[in-house]
């Protein structure tokens, strides 16, 4: 299993999101707004969850914009947290 599709898993149990086949979420699709739908409480819950599951830390409300854009930004900022994973 891919590290994307380890992160679109995650978010899809340990979020309760309902109706939504982790395997349908596009690498690129926004977390946020009209793409997945997440809001400023999910933010908060996958910043621990990333913490928890990977043990990288988002430090900042501008850095956690740019990290938790898709799922390919979270899985490249997991990989660069974390060389050689």
């Amino acid at each position: 299993m891919s590290l994307e599709d380890e992160l679109k898993s995650m978010i899809v149990r340990e979020l309760k999101i309902e109706d939504v086949d982790p395997a349908s979420i596009a690498d690129e699709e926004p977390l946020f707004g009209d793409g997945l739908g997440l809001d400023s409480l999910d933010a908060v819950e996958l910043v621990v969850l990333l913490q928890k599951h990977y043990q990288v830390e988002v430090k900042d409300m501008d850095q956690g914009r740019t990290v938790l854009a898709s799922i390919r930004a979270l899985a490249d900022f997991v990989r660069s947290e974390r060389p050689g994973r």
